[in-house]
């Protein structure tokens, strides 16, 4: 007999090699109906995995994350096979799973559409309709090789393996993989697939161009439909879509990842730009502007050149006969400027701020839009402390992401403290201190976190801020990085109180992160109906006829003089068909100009939202504007 242990500690006796399922069958029938898998001692199995010694179990169901993942990767099988059955000369390469979902790469002759998706998603329902049993076997490395011997992928990674090689079979379908996987197919009832893209080979350009098939998978059909509509709420939010609406950016072909800002959407990226001065930095920040092009050396002296050097812009420089590297980054140059000055403690901390634009070389095949760009600029700050100051610091900026965010709606979904990676700059013990340094400031600031093992910078650990927009879909936005390192490969130091030399460290931070980035995340996130205050257009004046377009031409002259951003649409088209094009455009406020409201000086204004008004105060009006704007509220109400 063995004994099992279950999560609430109770244990129950056992026969020697009784399987996963079993025990969940003795647990409840129910549980047995729901289960997918199972952790014994740590490791998740297969349900059908044999227990052979004293060891501590949990069930696993679609409602733990564990288990939802052993679903989705079923389904990687699931879309698999089908697509055998449909496309039989199709080559599988690999199919994990992602973020709610999975996808598999497949070589084929067949170029997949769109609409090629239901035709494999109907032969998936048959597969499921069938119930076939998903087994587990494991071979040698050898007779690996004989089966997938038609598929070069497959022997490309079996070739990598050990001498012990695990294979799925369902029905006629079988596949390399590490499982474990659902029972049967029966259980994978929620799921869709969704687009289909390219990809090369293991990620490598020189390699195959492959397709791509994505699918989304949940536990119940409930939680996919719930998503579903998200995706499609999502896709009317797109901010690609809505920004050519609003005419707010446009991207080109002659410089792939690199927005150009149409005169509307400039007009937000300065209102950001403001927000920056005002909020993200504030009193004590100091403002610079450096080099976008700088000596390969500088890179080299930073750490950047050999570890950052893939994500850069560079080239060669014939007449001076130098490398030069265009700036991913500020952080070097800030380093310089701290070279420059003379510093005590008591001009500690001391803080750096610019948001000039940066260059990363993106891989063409991840640019999208604003959210994934090439070139960037940043709220980004470099702040210069003693050991002593770091913790305080930190506390206070924690304190000011979420000041930021509110301002926004945006709320701090999860915390991430990343540590040291496999590849680092100086000494593990120094790391060990600027890592306790973080959590300490996490724990002072009574704020929860994860941990990411390995995630972080070359040159420190950080804090990453992962937030929920309006749909509840998750965005990483501020980092606050620790840098012992390179205030040491610069050299840089300050005058202590007890007359010595000493060595800052410094803190890297960035709140709203990319400007691009988060103009392209707030567009979603307010479906381009953005706060009076980073609107490109607060209002427009609709003049009822010819007559009524003077008197708006006077109304516009005075608001502008007042700094508020107004248009008026003088077209000769009806008054519905103009406030459907203002709505189009997302300009908040409509505000209809006709013989009443030039004899009584009042307004007829209508919101987004479809309110409409009428006999407002011209005067009071255009005052409960400015207050709104000045307080930056994210409503506007009358």
């Amino acid at each position: 007999m063995i004994i099992i242990t279950f999560p609430d500690g109770s244990k129950d006796n056992f026969e020697k090699g009784t399987t996963c399922m079993s025990i969940a069958e003795r647990v409840s029938p129910r549980l047995a109906k729901d289960a997918v898998a199972a952790k014994v001692n740590g490791r998740i199995v297969d349900l059908s995995f044999k227990i052979n010694e004293d060891s501590n179990i949990e069930i696993l169901t679609g409602k733990e994350p564990e288990g939802l993942e052993v679903i989705r990767h079923s389904c990687a099988h699931l879309m698999a096979q089908a697509i055998l059955r449909l496309f039989p000369n199709t080559k599988l390469t690999i199919g994990p799973v992602v973020e709610n979902g999975f996808y598999y790469d497949v070589d084929s002759e067949k170029t997949f559409k769109p609409e090629d998706l239901s035709i494999i998603e109907q032969e998936m329902n048959n597969i499921v309709n069938e119930d076939l049993e998903i087994t587990r076997e494991e071979i040698t490395k050898n007779e690996a090789l004989k089966i997938f011997a038609s598929n070069k992928y497959k022997i490309e990674l079996i070739e990598e393996m050990n001498e012990k090689v695990s294979i799925y079979r369902q029905g006629e379908f079988l596949d390399l993989c590490r499982g474990p996987h659902v029972p049967r197919t029966s259980r994978l009832r929620a799921w869709k697939l969704t687009k289909v893209a390219g990809a090369y080979w293991r990620g490598n350009a020189n390699n195959k161009q492959l397709q791509r098939i994505y699918g989304v998978a949940f536990n119940t059909k409930k939680e996919l439909d719930e998503y579903l509509k998200i995706l499609e709420e999502a896709e009317k939010r797109d901010h690609r879509k809505i920004g050519k609406e609003m005419e707010l950016f446009m991207v080109h072909e002659y410089a792939p990842g690199m927005p150009f800002f149409l005169p509307k959407g400039m007009t937000v990226l300065i209102e950001l730009l403001k927000f920056v001065r005002e909020e993200s930095y504030g009193p004590g920040y100091n403002e610079v502007r450096t080099p976008q092009i700088l000596n390969a050396e500088l890179w080299k002296k930073s750490g950047h050149w050999e570890h950052y050097k893939d994500d850069m812009f560079h080239m060669h420089h014939a007449e001076d006969n130098i490398d030069i590297g265009i700036k991913p980054m500020n952080c070097p140059a800030h380093m310089l400027i701290f070279k420059k000055g003379t510093f005590s403690y008591k001009d500690l901390p001391y803080r750096i701020a610019e948001t000039t634009t940066l260059y990363r070389n993106e891989k063409s095949g991840t640019l999208t839009g604003l959210v994934r760009v090439r070139s960037l600029s940043q709220d980004d700050t470099h702040i210069f402390v003693t050991k002593e100051q770091i913790e305080q610091e930190i506390i206070a900026l924690l304190e000011k992401i979420k000041k930021i965010y509110k301002i926004f709606n945006l709320k701090i979904d999860e915390i991430h403290l990343s540590t040291r990676p496999e590849h680092f700059l100086g000494e593990k013990e120094t790391w060990d201190i600027a890592e306790n340094n973080l959590i300490n400031a996490l724990k002072l600031a009574g704020l929860d976190y994860k941990i990411n093992e390995g995630d972080g910078a070359f040159y420190g650990p950080k804090i990453d801020v992962k937030v929920k927009d309006a749909l509840g879909r998750q965005w990483q936005l501020a980092t606050i990085q620790l840098d012992f390192q390179m205030p040491q490969r610069f050299e840089l130091h300050y005058d202590d109180i007890d007359g010595q030399r000493k060595t800052p460290v410094v803190i890297h931070r960035a709140i709203l992160g990319s400007l691009e980035r988060f103009f392209g995340i707030i567009i979603e996130h307010f479906a381009g109906r953005f706060p009076l205050w980073l609107s490109p257009v607060h209002a427009v004046f609709l003049p009822i006829a010819d007559r009524h377009i003077e008197y708006c031409k006077n109304l516009k002259n005075i608001w502008e003089s007042k700094g508020l951003r107004v248009e008026i649409d003088s077209r000769t088209e009806s008054t519905p068909k103009k406030v459907r094009d203002s709505q189009i455009k997302k300009i908040p406020l409509m505000i209809t100009i006709g013989d009443k409201e030039i004899q009584n000086n009042t307004l007829a204004v209508r919101n987004l939202d479809g309110k409409v008004k009428f006999g407002i105060s011209n005067e009071d009006f255009l005052n409960k504007i400015l207050e709104n704007i000045k307080n930056r509220n994210l409503t506007f109400d009358f």
